[in-house]
């Protein structure tokens, strides 16, 4: 079970952008890309079939998923997670700190 997926609002813990907070636009393997976050300038060639213009595009670059955690809006924190198993038999994700349930 992952710990960070795509929705969810984290905080940089460490890096160049350490303290910024953004929802995570997409998860590869151990790579997160969070909206407006470690922002890279793309140099672009144009391709006229897919109606794309050419220039100088700025976009999200990837961070290492160690370097993020889940914002708790109770704490104002970012914290760590951990999974458990319901009485039901489902498998949730739990703030550490608290036990309090993350997604319902």
């Amino acid at each position: 079970m992952n710990r960070i997926r795509k929705g969810d609002q984290v905080i940089v813990i460490t890096g160049k952008n350490k303290g910024q907070r953004g929802d995570v636009l997409r998860v590869d393997g151990d790579r997160v890309f969070v909206s407006n976050v470690n922002l890279v300038k793309r140099h672009t060639k144009p391709n006229p079939q897919a109606g794309q213009a050419g220039g100088i595009v700025e976009r999200e670059a990837s961070i290492h998923i160690s370097n993020v955690q889940l914002f708790n809006p109770a704490t104002n924190k970012g914290e760590r997670v951990g999974a458990k198993t319901l009485a039901d038999g489902r498998k949730v994700r739990v703030y550490r700190s608290s036990g309090e349930v993350v997604d319902a």
